[in-house]
């Protein structure tokens, strides 16, 4: 990263700045702001709770060290589930570069038929394609986004892509934000060639080599508000006593600034509106979460299949989006895999001798959304889903529909995202009565929390404005998942990236009140 990352660990003593813009998170949505208002001459702060892993360092580690080091709560988050809805594991970033940095790299921009919900049902006449067109090429350009050639398909892939001909349907391939990429499938861990173009290796030393400030390991709490307006934030220096998980009191943190900008992420924006009484009004902070609930199948071949070798996200497949169903190509680190096989003991052993010849594929759910963010006890929100009705009955189609691809491909066998459930020959995977099934029982996973400061036209059912401004406080503006009207169906990387730009860029032309 070029330029110098003040690293928070290690300061002694207080941190009280004075900044034109702070900025909440390094991640997707607060790189692409930090970057585009100090280069327009702004001076700009960056604030991240987590630590600052450079290239040299993130790529000496193992995976489970990178889930230790960047991941939240070491990747065991949950979303609990409410009214029979399955328990969600929520993964997110916690470093600087956010989530960019342990996500796959998939760029997908934000599907037509969402934008003309958003445009033409919500009112939202400044999020349409044509008006959105310049803030995506924009980005693609900055993350250098370029498409996965076939050729880099892991055969895992290859095999769900061969059920999928015997089934009438074809994958496509994945956008991804790479340069160079050599297929090493650690997208999710940090890729160790500098491959992905995350944020702290784009954004980020842009805003550095314009004069941003980027701080690490700052805890933000609070945000000050006077006279209705927001005019900095408060928290807590992550050194000493409050060390790199926060315990203790560590040193004091305010930054004062004539304008705020939360990208803290759909777990952590609306955490801070409330804990600083913000957004009452509307009574919609901290709800409306959608997660995009997702779920894998394992399949083991008779052939070795080796699904490491290869990009991690190659191909997907929106042949079934009419039903809310979005198929993406991803695999899971061996180690893991092996952990994940059902047994126990010898059992379990025996079935980790097989993950050579194991292919796995995901699918995941356009949801309506009923998740809710609310203050835990401690620093963490209590965060609840309850799945909507249509979501409920989706759930079995997309795992009848995984399954029977892999064995139209051949598989031997199918292991279906059904805790304590063995693996199943075709008959048997035929005779399993999914629907039936209670919807605790699957296995489910998410990595696209959204929605929770969601944008809209109106105070009363919405947290910001089109800018992205709180419609409660004047100069405070969230720019991150959190403000997506409603679910995407895809992937949503690129179109936080897009959001933030054109936040940023109406933010560069709107006056500074110093």
């Amino acid at each position: 990263m070029t330029g110098q990352v003040s690293i928070g660990r290690d300061h002694r003593g207080d941190v009280v700045l004075d900044t034109d813009v702070v900025v909440v998170g390094s991640g997707a949505g607060g790189a692409v702001v930090a970057a585009a208002l100090a280069e327009a001459g702004q001076r700009v702060v960056v604030l991240e709770e987590g630590p600052h892993l450079p290239l040299e360092e993130y790529r000496l580690l193992r995976q489970s060290q990178h889930m230790r080091r960047v991941w939240r709560d070491g990747g065991m988050g949950v979303a609990v589930g409410l009214g029979g809805s399955p328990m969600i594991n929520v993964t997110m970033g916690r470093c600087i570069g956010g989530s960019t940095m342990l996500a796959g790299g998939v760029c997908f921009r934000t599907p037509e038929r969402v934008l003309d919900v958003w445009s033409r049902e919500r009112g939202l006449g400044e999020l349409t394609a044509a008006k959105l067109e310049p803030c995506f090429e924009q980005v693609e350009r900055d993350i250098h986004v370029e498409e996965v050639p076939t050729a880099m398909r892991s055969r895992s892939t290859q095999l769900f892509g061969e059920g999928a001909r015997e089934l009438g349907f074809e994958l496509k391939p994945i956008r991804r934000n790479t340069r160079d990429c050599q297929g090493c499938g650690r997208c999710n861990f940090g890729c160790p060639h500098g491959a992905k173009q995350s944020t702290d290796l784009t954004h980020l030393p842009r805003a550095l080599a314009a004069g941003a400030q980027v701080w690490s390991d700052c805890l933000v709490k609070r945000i000050i508000v006077e006279g209705g307006r927001a005019v900095g934030v408060r928290g807590r220096v992550l050194s000493g006593r409050g060390g790199l998980l926060g315990r203790g009191r560590g040193a004091k943190l305010e930054v004062r600034a004539a304008r705020v900008v939360l990208a803290a992420g759909s777990y952590y924006s609306p955490l801070l509106l409330m804990n600083s009484g913000i957004g009452r009004r509307s009574r919609q902070v901290g709800r409306n979460m959608t997660l995009h609930p997702g779920f894998r199948m394992f399949a083991r071949f008779k052939e070795p299949v080796r699904g490491w070798r290869g990009a991690l996200q190659s191909a997907y497949s929106d042949a079934y989006e009419d039903e809310n169903i979005t198929f993406v190509g991803l695999f899971i680190p061996a180690g893991v895999l092996a952990a994940t096989m059902p047994g126990f003991g010898p059992e379990l052993c025996e079935r980790a001798k097989q993950v050579p010849h194991l292919a796995v594929f995901g699918g995941i759910i356009h949801d309506e959304g009923g998740g809710v963010v609310r203050p835990g006890p401690g620093r963490e929100p209590i965060v609840t889903y309850r799945m909507a009705r249509r979501d409920r009955a989706t759930l079995p189609r997309l795992v009848r529909l995984m399954g029977e691809t892999f064995l139209a491909a051949g598989a031997e066998e199918v292991f279906p995202p059904v805790l304590g459930q063995p693996g199943l020959d075709a008959d048997g995977f035929n005779q399993l009565d999914i629907d039936r099934l209670p919807l605790t029982r699957f296995e489910c996973s998410s990595q696209h929390p959204l929605g929770t400061c969601r944008m809209g036209a109106t105070p009363e059912r919405s947290v910001v404005d089109q800018s992205g401004q709180c419609w409660d406080v004047e100069e405070l503006f969230v720019a991150d998942g959190s403000i997506l009207p409603t679910s995407l169906g895809v992937n949503p990387m690129l179109s936080i990236m897009a959001m933030a730009q054109r936040i940023a860029w109406q933010l560069c032309e709107r006056p500074l009140r110093r």
